[in-house]
């Protein structure tokens, strides 16, 4: 009987992944026209190299690295640019994008060379190069997470299947569709770092995905497979190393401290597309998922198509009163329209009725959100902080330390804004310091 591990604290939601878990990922033509926002990478935005006007080939660059923490973009269709400007995005305001009109008429498309036997440095290049970023949400680009600080050592390369926000089944699809190219880009994680053992971590509501993997991997001696309990946030780096190896990440400091690396599913994927084959990071597959959609599904897309063209896949926008998620419902944004483009960090997008519910209503000292916290923050007392402005408090009390999970905002019998408000103050605390 397998061990099915997990971590103290953490919420157990309804999963409705049933509407896509069986959908194969079905690839979708290129939209009329993508925009393609410069803002996909966590650090500096890259700095564009193309004018308006000028034509452009699928897989070309548009935008070159500003920085030691910036990443490379490249166009995901051949076209003209047709713009060089501020558009929605589904992040926040609107933001510096390049616009491409596609040329229906063109089936050109630019690769890098190929790489049979890469060294550690020829790797983390190639995920420079063809603009490799993580896939799960935050947009770190992996090149810096392959390179750990100087002095550090990294044992373990942990692949995050979990995959734990209801309704999402990317990573699902692509484990059972394409897991040798999961298992490659861990062997190449691997390699990267020197980690002498790799895990792939699947929570046990994909069973069927735990055993294909575990039949790709049974001769490997240093790559194994293991089952986590089905709660959120499973998927977090930190629960993750907690759960598998017991170590705990310190407050401030990132996996490579206690030796680990995480990365998730589609972004394994793209680094061995990358290296194998040259392919730089010009597409991703997205859930497009909801209560009322009549074709939801799993859609491999180009980076830049517009929310609009995928909502239309799956079936056209239902009538009533609705919300529109980036992501997933825990920490996913949501959206003023379905203009917006899919980025590099688009796992779903969700449309699910406006519910409307008192909110805000006197705290009842329950100590649900504090049992909920998997960071095992007292989440009433910090957003109670927050609301005071006892900045030097909230910072004392762990503010920082905040994953912005929401399992405390799910757990409010009160519905108190728990999270929003912490998140206020995480980023009042910086200004406060800066």
């Amino acid at each position: 009987m397998p061990k099915f591990w997990t971590f103290k604290g953490g919420v157990r939601l309804p999963e409705h992944k049933e509407r896509t878990a069986g959908k194969k990922i079905r690839d979708l033509p290129p939209p009329d026209r993508v925009i393609i926002p410069l803002a996909q990478n966590a650090g500096s935005p890259p700095r564009p190299v193309v004018e308006k006007g000028q034509a452009v080939e699928e897989g070309e660059v548009i935008a070159s690295p500003s920085g030691p923490v910036s990443s490379t973009l490249h166009a995901s269709v051949s076209g003209k640019v047709t713009a060089l400007d501020d558009f929605p995005v589904p992040y926040g305001p609107p933001a510096p994008a390049v616009e491409i009109e596609t040329d229906p008429e063109s089936s050109s498309r630019r690769r890098l060379a190929p790489l049979s036997d890469p060294s550690p440095e020829e790797i983390r290049s190639r995920a420079l190069e063809a603009g490799v970023v993580g896939l799960g949400g935050a947009g770190f680009p992996i090149q810096v997470k392959l390179a750990p600080p100087e002095g550090t050592e990294i044992d373990c390369a942990i692949i995050n299947a979990a995959e734990c926000e209801p309704f999402l089944t990317v990573d699902y699809r692509m484990m059972l569709e394409s897991g040798p190219k999961v298992i490659d880009g861990l062997k190449l994680i691997m390699k990267a770092v020197g980690a002498g053992e790799g895990i792939i971590a699947i929570e046990a509501n994909k069973m069927d995905a735990f055993y294909k993997l575990q039949s790709l991997v049974h001769r490997e001696k240093n790559i194994r497979v293991e089952l986590l309990q089905v709660k959120y946030p499973q998927g977090g780096e930190k629960q993750l190393i907690a759960a598998l190896l017991g170590r705990e990440v310190p407050s401030g400091g990132l996996p490579s401290a206690v030796g680990c690396l995480v990365q998730n599913v589609a972004t394994a994927a793209a680094l061995s597309e990358a290296v194998r084959e040259g392919e730089p990071l010009i597409e991703r597959v997205v859930t497009v998922s909801g209560p009322a959609l009549k074709s939801p599904g799993n859609f491999r897309v180009r980076i830049g198509t517009p929310f609009s063209y995928l909502v239309e896949a799956a079936g056209g926008l239902p009538e009533g009163e609705l919300k529109i998620i980036s992501g997933g419902p825990m920490m996913g944004v949501a959206q003023a329209g379905l203009e917006v483009p899919v980025v590099k960090g688009t796992s779903g997008i969700l449309v699910v009725p406006a519910v409307h519910r008192e909110r805000n209503l006197p705290c009842l000292h329950c100590g649900d959100c504090l049992r909920g916290c998997p960071m095992g923050l007292n989440p009433g007392d910090l957003a109670t902080l927050v609301e005071k402005e006892r900045w030097a408090e909230f910072e004392e009390h762990g503010g920082r330390d905040c994953i912005e999970c929401g399992c405390c905002a799910y757990s409010c019998s009160s519905g108190r804004d728990l999270v929003q408000l912490i998140k206020l103050g995480k980023e009042a605390l910086k200004k406060v310091k800066s």
